[in-house]
């Protein structure tokens, strides 16, 4: 596969604030790639760096062959950004923001270009409405549609899905994938763990300026063993009862279920259910519980809240 993005050693401070420490990933062609990260990460900071939009302070980056620092205008011509808001002008309709972005442009087809684009952000029935009268997510959706004028290899989606309500965020992300079907490259930087697990080919975790973490969703939950079980049982009564016999172990009770951490081993699995036998208890359900994408991230920048803790 042709590696598309290519970043080595990435570093920038502001003042005596070190943001980026060394960071180094690849994005494959046709891929999505999501950058994970905290609040103040750098997430945002190495987006507006590979967009040409803000200088580092050391490494290397290459997008579309084109060296970021040195080639800046022929990297800008392959990649577009779309920031956290939308930028759009509410005066004009939805199909006048894509005619304009394609004047700028000097596209020759940018008419047959906006057809094909309200299409793609099902805007076709609202595209002669000025903006001013869209939702937050139509809106959010035309801001990619005029990334994409021009057809760039490379986009960026800073936050993409930021302030909407979840039916809202569900369609951005279908059409997310939609664009990469179609062979479009996504850098998307993200909050949202479910995003990033429902979307990414691939996911990087960015930590105390570094990538601390980097694979496919499934990958990363593999670093975390199966810790976590589900008892159920036949009522409220044999639950309470159970919840003494495993003294020792971290529970979740509720009526008839309880969940308890283990460190992952069979010894500790064979315990519990040895303890539940003697006790003279039926277990009617039994659930080895599959750690999350959140648990991973918790895990790998060392904050508490895991489902195992």
């Amino acid at each position: 596969m042709q590696k598309i993005i290519e970043v080595k050693g990435l570093k920038k401070s502001f003042k005596q604030n070190q943001v980026l420490k060394g960071v180094d990933f690849h994005v494959y062609k046709g891929k999505i790639f999501a950058l994970l990260g905290s609040n103040g990460a750098g997430k945002t900071t190495c987006v507006r760096i590979l967009s040409t939009l803000t200088k580092a302070d050391g490494g290397s980056a290459a997008i579309c062959g084109h060296d970021v620092f040195k080639e800046a205008d022929n990297v800008r011509g392959c990649i577009s950004l779309t920031g956290q808001y939308a930028a759009v002008d509410e005066i004009l309709t939805g199909r006048e923001n894509l005619y304009l972005i394609g004047e700028l442009k000097h596209l020759p087809d940018f008419r047959k270009q906006t057809e094909k684009l309200l299409s793609l952000i099902n805007l076709e029935d609202a595209a002669d409405r000025r903006v001013l009268e869209y939702s937050g997510g139509m809106r959010r959706r035309l801001d990619i549609a005029m990334s994409l004028m021009g057809k760039p290899q490379v986009i960026f989606l800073d936050e993409p899905t930021t302030g909407l309500d979840p039916q809202n965020r569900i369609v951005m992300w279908d059409m997310i994938a939609r664009l990469a079907e179609n062979g479009t490259t996504i850098l998307l930087t993200t909050q949202y763990l479910e995003e990033a697990e429902y979307l990414a080919d691939h996911i990087a975790i960015l930590h105390n300026g570094i990538i601390t973490a980097e694979g496919s969703p499934e990958e990363l939950k593999k670093i975390l063993p199966i810790g976590e079980i589900s008892l159920e049982f036949m009522n409220s009564t044999d639950a309470d009862k159970a919840r003494g016999l495993l003294e020792g172990y971290p529970l979740k009770a509720g009526r008839k279920i309880i969940e308890v951490s283990t460190n992952g081993s069979a010894s500790q699995l064979t315990d519990i259910l040895n303890r539940i036998n003697d006790g003279g208890l039926t277990i009617s359900r039994f659930t080895q519980n599959q750690p999350s994408l959140e648990d991973a991230f918790l895990t790998l920048i060392g904050e508490k809240g895991g489902k195992n803790e």
